[in-house]
């Protein structure tokens, strides 16, 4: 008699990847990070098990978005109280903070639930080239779609 193989947190190995932001699609990206955070990349993948990877994104300044979508794309918070609106503009974002734009995107796209703050947690991102994950020898990630080249 089979039985259904369910994974515990002590069977799941997390592996390190590195993705270059550079010329990539804002969504394109993230989707497939959020896929790799979530684990669904695994066979072993349970929607109530967190099974993801971590994941280390450089060159966050270097991200693309297409049409008129700097211009035009913000993002709205509130505090709650009148008046409490507050928003940030992808333009100004990305020469202030444009690790933001990567953040709010990806947490966009996890559950939204305390699993969902663990999965992104797992998720570091850097402006530049550079990254302090060097010890955890983080392989990198091809992605399935580049800006300049279209479909790999």
């Amino acid at each position: 008699m089979q039985k259904t193989y369910l994974p515990t947190t002590k069977d799941i190995l997390r592996k390190w990847w590195i993705v270059d932001a550079k010329d990539q699609v804002l969504g394109r990206l993230t989707s497939q990070v959020a896929a790799i955070l979530r684990g669904k990349h695994k066979t072993t993948f349970t929607p109530h098990v967190e099974n993801g990877d971590h994941v280390v994104i450089i060159n966050a300044e270097k991200i693309v978005l297409t049409g008129k979508k700097w211009d035009t794309k913000a993002h709205h918070r509130t505090s709650g109280r009148p008046g409490g609106l507050s928003t940030e503009h992808y333009k100004q974002l990305r020469l202030t903070k444009p690790e933001r734009i990567l953040e709010y995107a990806i947490k966009g796209m996890l559950p939204k639930t305390s699993q969902g703050d663990h999965m992104f947690g797992r998720v570091n991102i850097y402006k530049g080239e550079t990254h302090p994950h060097a010890a955890q020898k983080p392989e990198p990630l091809t992605l399935k779609y580049n800006a300049k080249r279209g479909v790999n």
